[in-house]
Parts: structure tokens; C-alpha cells; sequence
């Protein structure tokens, strides 16, 4: 059996409302932490008590779970389950700390079923790009993580709030959420077409940007999509 590809979220990041009070406003976040909608604190329970089973079963909750290549272990349900598996508990951290960060406020925005229907469809668009792409690569590894549906998150995010200032913690850059989403989108396909970084599944992380994107415009009625009646 080869080694898993880990789907990783963005580095550790930091929204600011605007990148001249980002000081005064990381003292307020260390106040004041964000609420934790109901959604996305179930997502938070659910992947750490699913790695937590994994420490139990860890050979067949990747046999079954993860998201294998057609023709090599898939099955079905793995194009939904392999978002709640993770390499490592590093790989778990910064997932859930992007899912903490975008997730909370898309949404408080959004409200519970608009944010169920564009994670669903991140994490799904990004098992679907992945199954494509793998026989082009002759990756026979199973994928797991949730950053394919938290790459649709930071999209929706920079969407919705262009100009809010993020603070990567890991260097310490500040940067516009728009560039912020574009740098790691082309990130992902760079390092996915060179082939780079193998046990990172790139493609899995464009696709759950693409994801993000599709129900957003089928939201606003705009092509591929018609308008709602």
C-alpha cells in the first residue's frame, strides 16, 4: 500500500477588518474569540473525534474511509468520508484552525444551510478533481484531510471579504484575503502540475476552490447556472 496524500489547508492565518488597525485587533481577537456557529462546531467535533478513531482503527479506517483511486480501493462514500481523516495531528491543527477561521464567520453570514451546501460541495468537487487527475499522475495513494472543502472556504472568504487583511502567522505576512486565496490557488496548481511536493494532494485543493465557486454562482443565478425562479 503507498503512502497517503494529505490534503493541508493554507498556513496558519489571521483575519484583520483592516490593515491599519491589525495591531489593535489581534489584542481584540485575544479577548474576544469569534462564536462558533453550530455547523462548524460540529465539523470540529466530528474530524477530532473521527482522528481520535483513527489512533483505534487506523488501518481500516483508511481502507475504507480514504479516498482512494478508481480502480484501487474506491469506494462510494469515500468521496464524502475522506474529509473527516487526517495524516497527523499537525495536519488535524491547521485544518481545524482554517475551519475555525473562515468557517465561523461564512457561517454567521451564510446561515446553516447555505454553509453545509457550499462545504458539501467543496469537499466533493475536490474528491472529483482528485479521481481525475490521479490516473494522469499515476498516484495510486489514498488522499484524506479537509482542505480540499477548507480551500472552497478561503475562497468564499476572500469572495465575500476581498479587502480584509490576513496575517499569515507562518511567515508574518500581511495580505488582502483577495491575493491571499489567489497566491495559494496558484500555489496548488504549480506544485500539482510540476508534481512537486508529492503526499500533498494539490489537485484536491483546486478543486475544492472550484467547488466553492460553482455554488456561489449557482447561488447568483450567473453561468454555467440559469437564473432561479
Amino acid at each position: 500500500m503507498g503512502g497517503r496524500a494529505e490534503a493541508h489547508a493554507a498556513p496558519n492565518a489571521r483575519g484583520y477588518d483592516s490593515p491599519h488597525s491589525a495591531l489593535h485587533s489581534s489584542r481584540k481577537q485575544a479577548l474576544r474569540m469569534p462564536q462558533l456557529p453550530p455547523v462548524t462546531q460540529a465539523l470540529l467535533l466530528i474530524n477530532t473525534g473521527v482522528f481520535c478513531l483513527q489512533f483505534l482503527f487506523g488501518f481500516w479506517m483508511d481502507r475504507l474511509f480514504a479516498l482512494w483511486p478508481l480502480g484501487t480501493g474506491f469506494l462510494p462514500w469515500q468521496v464524502v468520508s475522506y474529509a473527516f481523516l487526517h495524516g497527523d495531528f499537525g495536519h488535524l491543527f491547521f485544518n481545524m484552525l482554517g475551519l475555525w477561521m473562515f468557517g465561523s464567520e461564512l457561517e454567521q453570514v451564510w446561515g446553516r444551510k447555505r454553509f453545509i451546501q457550499f462545504y458539501t460541495a467543496s469537499l466533493l468537487a475536490g474528491a472529483v478533481v482528485q479521481l481525475l487527475v490521479a490516473p494522469l499522475l499515476g498516484s495510486q495513494a489514498p488522499v484524506v484531510g479537509a482542505s480540499g472543502a477548507l480551500f472552497g472556504l478561503l475562497l468564499g472568504y476572500a469572495l465575500l471579504f476581498p479587502n480584509r487583511t490576513i496575517m499569515l502567522l507562518i511567515p508574518p505576512i500581511p495580505m488582502k484575503a483577495r491575493t491571499f486565496a489567489i497566491v495559494f490557488g496558484v500555489l496548488a496548481l504549480v506544485l500539482g502540475v510540476s508534481n512537486t511536493m508529492r503526499g500533498v494532494a494539490h489537485f484536491a485543493h483546486l478543486g475544492g476552490m472550484l467547488g466553492g465557486w460553482l455554488m456561489m454562482r449557482y447561488w447568483r443565478g450567473q453561468p454555467p447556472f440559469g437564473r432561479h425562479r
